[in-house]
């Protein structure tokens, strides 16, 4: 054999072999989901996050502002009788003190304490705070003069360990201790209580009244505080010292609707194989309450304290089945994703504080808030919600399955068509004919053909059906499930039709057999066409055929471009030549035009009458399997 001959086979196959655009177009495919990302709220700070998230099987999520509006509003008030005001607002306090439901001065008293524990500020006729603190402060009488008064001597904040805050306040008498947090943590630490207008002490009797009203408000999904007092004569010398010894004086109902678009988001969820669980600070009614009416399953509720009672491998067991996770702190957060992760389990989680870092980045997917988050939990996460929506994360899990498929789309079809056209130099090589393609015409299709469907298939829009399928298990590559078996038939179908076509050109065009130049040509135009049609096939793996099969517009566009362009390396005489081409006649256009067409058919038979019938129910099960999917 010819050195030179060989040597140019060499670079044909090497040019057939490495699909050179591909790191390139993946690359693009992820800036392209990052970028539509971050349209709809969701900031990737890690462009592999993209592709994490079409893998996607547990959601864990805050829900104070994430799952629900974040807007609190004092809707009920309780003293230790457990008589009841329906609304805070000044008006309504006068008329329920007329109903006999609650002493004006009860109330008055309840509410303006628990404004006066807090750390709002009143600038410019606005109130400044957290929500909690604000809804608190909005539903006390004579809010303005009541902060105008305040003369604190020392505060003990709140934080997720204590679920507690104190104030304490310079008083003409001495000094004043003022305790708002949860109610059954609170009442351990008071001795009695107003009821009635009295001040009692506080028995076991009185304390079991109190905790079922409590019940009863959080049952109604409301977030129940509860608020204490003590007067001293001197600054309370420790924090222990200053929060014990208290007198209760009431609960107060604040209600934090959720998110309208929540609902809807869970339930996307479940559909698509992906499990919802509920992680947050408030006891147990509440969570379960709220849960029960976005959709999330309440079967079971753990507590921060259960948790702590735990072994590891008893945490692994209840993470399987529980979804709702009341009373937690952040160290809590960090044991739950650590136990779903041990399952192998690829899980989102949401966080706003410096304590949540840890768990934001041991989870697969870290989710911080972009409004209320601290700098800490930004630096952890791979992804930043610019809006603090649960259905934020749910859509930017359906942008990363739909950049995972798109991936696939773009390797099936670069790699296919590069097995056929290996398949096209290496049997004519081994059946001693002459080559059916020079080394340019090959760098051209790779290079051009490939390339622009390839860009414009990893811009596809979502399938109606990528929130309907289960997740991408986590072992898995863009070759499982059959793709590379299917890779390697698809190109031994183009590489058999552009040989077909040059065995004809060769055979009826032309007149030397040995330097078939209208057999080359017709074989170069049909492997570039051929290509193009084919990218229509990747586009779904149901039929495309009367569904959405020109849906994508840059998949049309690049098809005319790349088939404009092929066909001007034919016609153009000046690129003809460079490229070893001759111009072809109509019959041998048509000849070009039919085998070209033909992958299109036959894959619409294989989609429509085998893959179907074969896979489907196989596929249905296997999910439920993998994925615990209910039916």
């Amino acid at each position: 054999v010819d050195p030179l001959e060989m040597f140019m086979i060499s670079i044909s196959l090497a040019v057939a072999a490495i699909p050179e655009g591909l790191p390139a177009v993946v690359t693009i495919v992820l800036a392209l989901g990052v970028r539509r990302m971050a349209a709809k709220r969701a900031i990737i700070r890690h462009l592999q996050a993209v592709e994490t998230l079409g893998s996607c099987q547990v959601i864990c999520s805050d829900k104070t502002g994430t799952l629900t509006q974040n807007k609190m509003t004092v809707v009920r008030c309780a003293d230790g009788a457990g008589l009841l005001e329906q609304a805070a607002a000044q008006g309504l306090l006068e008329q329920a003190a007329a109903e006999g439901l609650l002493e004006q001065a009860a109330a008055e008293g309840l509410l303006s304490a628990a404004a006066l524990c807090t750390t709002v500020e009143l600038e410019n006729d606005r109130l400044v705070g957290a929500p909690t603190e604000t809804a608190i402060a909005a539903a006390a009488p004579n809010l303005e003069a009541l902060l105008k008064g305040r003369v604190k001597a020392g505060e003990i904040p709140f934080t997720s360990e204590r679920k507690r805050m104190s104030v304490i306040l310079r008083t003409e008498s001495g000094y004043r201790v003022i305790v708002k947090g949860a109610p059954d943590l609170l009442l351990q630490r008071c001795t009695a209580a107003k009821s009635g207008g009295q001040t009692l002490p506080l028995s076991g009797d009185l304390r079991g009244r109190i905790l079922a009203r409590n019940a009863e408000m959080a049952q109604d999904a409301l977030r129940v505080l509860a608020v204490a007092e003590k007067q001293e004569d001197s600054l309370p010398a420790s924090d222990d010292a200053a929060e014990s010894g208290l007198t209760f004086l009431g609960l107060i109902g604040l209600e934090d609707p959720p998110r309208p678009e929540a609902k809807q988001a869970v339930l996307e969820c479940r559909g698509a194989g992906i499990r919802p669980v509920m992680i947050t600070g408030d006891q147990p009614s509440t969570a379960a309450a709220i849960a029960g009416r976005l959709g999330i399953d309440t079967a079971q509720v753990t507590t921060g304290a259960e948790l702590e009672a735990m072994s590891d491998e008893k945490l692994l067991e209840t993470v399987k089945t529980c979804s709702v996770f009341a009373r937690v702190s952040p160290a809590h957060k960090l044991r739950i994703v650590k136990s779903f992760r041990r399952l192998r389990l690829v899980t989102a989680m949401t966080g706003d504080g410096v304590n949540d870092a840890p768990a934001l980045k041991a989870a697969d997917i870290g989710c911080a808030m972009g409004r209320g988050g601290t700098e800490v939990a930004k630096n952890a996460a791979d992804m930043v919600l610019t809006d603090d929506n649960f259905a934020t994360i749910v859509s930017a899990v359906r942008e990363g399955r739909t950049v995972y498929r798109n991936i696939r789309k773009t390797i099936h079809f670069l790699m296919s068509c590069n097995v056929g056209e290996i398949l096209v130099v290496l049997t004519a090589f081994l059946m001693h004919a002459p080559t059916p393609l020079l080394p340019a015409q090959l760098l051209w299709v790779n290079l051009v053909t490939d390339s622009l469907p390839a860009l414009a298939l990893g811009s596809d829009p979502p399938q109606e059906d990528v929130m309907q399928s289960p997740p991408n298990p986590q072992e898995s590559t863009v070759f499982s499930n059959g793709l590379g078996l299917t890779m390697a038939v698809e190109g031994m179908m183009i590489g058999a039709l552009a040989l077909l076509a040059f065995s004809a050109g060769r055979a009826l065009y032309d007149t030397d057999p040995m330097s078939p130049v209208i057999g080359r040509t017709m074989a170069f135009a049909v492997l570039s066409l051929s290509q193009l049609v084919h990218s229509f096939n990747m586009r779904s793996a149901k039929p495309v055929v009367g569904h959405g099969m020109l849906k994508n517009r840059w998949l049309n566009l690049s098809f005319l471009i790349c088939a404009a362009l092929m066909a001007g390396v034919i016609v153009l005489p000046p690129a003809a030549a460079l490229f070893g081409t001759a111009a072809l006649t109509l019959p041998q256009w048509g000849i070009v035009a039919a085998l070209s067409l033909t992958p299109l058919l036959l894959c619409e038979i294989e989609k429509r009458f085998l893959r179907g019938r074969a896979e489907a129910p196989e596929t249905k099960r296997s999910a439920r399997r993998v994925f615990r999917i209910r039916p």
